[in-house]
């Protein structure tokens, strides 16, 4: 049974949530202020944290920074109850990693879709990072078995990028392979003209820079920068490609895990060429809402127009259009998809 926190000084509105999550299957635990709250987060981690903003003794905002520093609930989801009028402080909020928001009055459908929702996009992304950690650790064993190099698979330097600090650049000498243990790293060609271009980005849990250490290249045909703080740990060039020369069929195993549907991927961004700018940005924001399992996510429009392959002013003008049709909303920069069957219509 998943357990859920719920941090709210208004104990009126405290046991009504609770009411309605244990009446569907929940497990609930309260707290009426923000102190307590990040006492009995520390003491048994739950599954989610419902929390409120305005609180005494220690605000939303407070809790939140205090359990995102802790290793022990860093991870935990984690939704913000707001009023109507703090909607402008939503942006501060995002910035410090919630996950969504929930707007008072809050009704039973919304509070249990969303709650559903960020439990099962949780609970997916710890079954691929724990799956993508196992192969790499049990392919590492299979091919090393020496206690000594063990200790290599599971020390590897981890390094941190601000947002917009480059990764690697195209013809650069491929030194690692890299793993996103958090953050968004784009990668991308640039033209003759200067002129970038997203083929693929990469978000937690995925792999990158693997092609040219299996084709033993000598230089990235591609550059990639981190789109927000990322962390990265970098495995050596010479350690991965003892591995994947140990054992044939455990080397064709990794490779289709790292590859993770390139060509689908591919066709998709060929398909692109051939559709309207209205039809690009629509399929690219469906894109990245089903990538990351959200439909409200925050990207640079910058970034946004070299997915697309367009000019910024373009971007923004058709994402100006979609709000004013209702399909997307927009607050504080980030983009909210309120109608994903009728961008997904939109003909080129």
């Amino acid at each position: 049974m998943k357990r859920i926190l719920i941090i709210e000084d208004n104990a009126e509105v405290r046991e009504n949530l609770a009411e309605i999550l244990e009446l569907y299957g929940y497990a609930t635990e309260e707290a009426s202020n923000g102190k307590e709250g990040v006492t009995k987060a520390l003491a048994a981690p739950p599954d989610l944290i419902l929390c409120d903003v305005m609180m005494p003794e220690l605000d939303g905002y407070g809790v939140l920074k205090i359990l995102s520093e802790k290793e022990t609930t860093m991870g935990v989801p984690f939704i913000f109850l707001t009023a109507k009028t703090e909607k402008e402080d939503l942006r501060r909020g995002m910035n410090l990693g919630a996950d969504d928001y929930l707007t008072k009055p809050i009704y039973k459908d919304e509070l249990l879709e969303v709650v559903q929702h960020r439990l099962t996009k949780h609970e997916k992304l710890q079954n691929q990072y724990s799956k993508t950690s196992a192969q790499l650790i049990a392919f590492i064993d299979e091919a090393r078995g020496f206690a000594e190099l063990k200790k290599l698979s599971t020390d590897h330097r981890l390094r941190t990028f601000d947002r917009k600090e480059k990764v690697l650049s195209e013809g650069d000498y491929p030194r690692y392979l890299y793993f996103v243990e958090r953050g968004k790293i784009k990668l991308y060609k640039t033209n003759d003209f200067g002129k970038e271009y997203i083929i693929h980005y990469c978000q937690a849990g995925e792999f990158m820079g693997y092609t040219p250490l299996i084709s033993e290249q000598d230089a990235y045909s591609f550059s990639a920068a981190a789109m927000e703080e990322s962390a990265l740990r970098l495995i050596p060039r010479e350690d991965f490609q003892k591995l994947l020369h140990a054992n044939p069929n455990v080397a064709s195993r990794m490779i289709k895990m790292l590859a993770n549907n390139v060509v689908e991927k591919e066709d998709q961004l060929m398909q692109l060429a051939y559709d309207s700018i209205r039809k690009r940005v629509a399929d690219t924001l469906i894109g990245i809402a089903e990538k990351e399992d959200t439909l409200n996510f925050d990207i640079l429009r910058d970034d946004l127009a070299k997915m697309v392959g367009t000019a910024k002013e373009s971007v923004i003008r058709t994402l100006t259009d979609f709000r004013e049709s209702g399909f997307i909303d927009i607050i504080d920069g980030r983009i909210f998809i309120k109608d994903k069957s009728k961008l997904g219509a939109i003909m080129g």
